[in-house]
């Protein structure tokens, strides 16, 4: 009997856990679904003041609402199919995220950083790269 509810109290601790390490890793929905829409406007709400930008031939730090103009001439170029996060992860405040953005001209490589500013999750760095895996 001892061991069925050590064995139960082992369990909930661990996916108490567990939910808690998610919750602490977890990318807000809206960052997936503005880019599963191409959706500059939409990230852009998820931005630092000052966020660094680095896709195809622009490698810089930009103004927010400089950053958005560049994602959205991006998106218009390259119409979104769909985004998936492969992987993700925490430091201390900073997460991240590592995921695959598939275009009608072709797939990318998005990792973008993230940063507690004030409480708030913001993107510190966003990176747009051709996927030369696939």
């Amino acid at each position: 009997m001892r061991l069925i509810v050590l064995s139960v109290a082992i369990l909930l601790t661990a996916g108490i856990s567990t939910t808690v390490l998610q919750e602490q890793t977890s990318i807000p929905a809206g960052i997936t679904l503005a880019l599963k829409a191409g959706n500059a406007a939409e990230l852009s709400k998820y931005m630092n003041s000052t966020v660094e930008l680095l896709l195809l031939d622009k490698e810089d730090f930009y103004k927010k609402v400089v950053a958005e103009t560049i994602l959205k001439d991006f998106f218009n170029e390259y119409h979104t199919k769909d985004f998936v996060i492969r992987h993700q992860g925490a430091r201390n405040d900073a997460q991240y995220a590592i995921g695959n953005l598939e275009t009608e001209k072709g797939s990318f490589r998005v990792y973008f950083l993230l940063k507690k500013v004030n409480q708030e999750l913001l993107i510190h760095q966003i990176r747009i790269e051709p996927d030369t895996a696939k």
